[in-house]
């Protein structure tokens, strides 16, 4: 019978996914993974214990990131009315897409796992912003005449450039335009 990790173990690591996340946004992936533990507030043996190499770690951070936006799309639908719930995914997208362009080429670059892990994020993804999109529409929060495929190709045109400086408030203020341009008159 298999054991469940202990509080503390889980403790750690989830410790270690959020010190990684940090430390690959502001340096990028190569900073030493004893700074990771360091801020982690935990011992390298530890680090290496939950993830046994650089990749192990970075595809963590990145199946994180992936599933805190994908269960937002549900949470945010049922806080807020759906136009709002669909902005505010929105913005959480590319604090996605931020952290994604600093782990995504390692995820290419690794023939196993993160390449699957990458590769299967996009029908996640699509699947949250999917229902987000037909609850505003249904809800006659968004124009009638827009699909989630609309949605998608106006996502494209965001993120272009999103490895320039400057690319995310570019961006934020693109989110504005595009909801106000969705939202129903009346």
């Amino acid at each position: 019978m298999e054991r469940k990790p202990r509080i503390d173990s889980l403790r750690n690591r989830e410790l270690l996914v959020g010190a990684a996340k940090a430390a690959f946004t502001e340096s990028g992936v190569t900073v030493a993974l004893e700074e990771i533990a360091r801020r982690a507030g935990v011992g390298i043996g530890t680090l290496y214990r939950n993830f046994p190499t650089r990749d192990a770690l970075v595809a963590a951070v990145y199946r994180r990131e992936l599933g805190q936006l994908c269960d937002a799309a549900d949470t945010l639908l049922a806080e807020r009315r759906p136009d709002d719930a669909l902005e505010t995914w929105l913005h959480l997208l590319l604090d996605y897409m931020a952290t994604k362009r600093v782990v995504g080429p390692v995820l290419r670059a690794d023939p196993g796992e993160g390449m699957r892990l990458y590769e299967s994020s996009g029908a996640a993804l699509t699947g949250a912003l999917d229902r987000l999109v037909h609850a505003a529409r249904e809800a006659g929060r968004i124009r009638a005449d827009i699909g989630e495929g609309d949605i998608f190709r106006l996502l494209v045109g965001m993120s272009y450039g999103y490895e320039t400086p400057g690319w995310e408030n570019s961006a934020r203020r693109l989110v504005g335009v595009v909801m106000a341009g969705l939202r129903s008159v009346g």
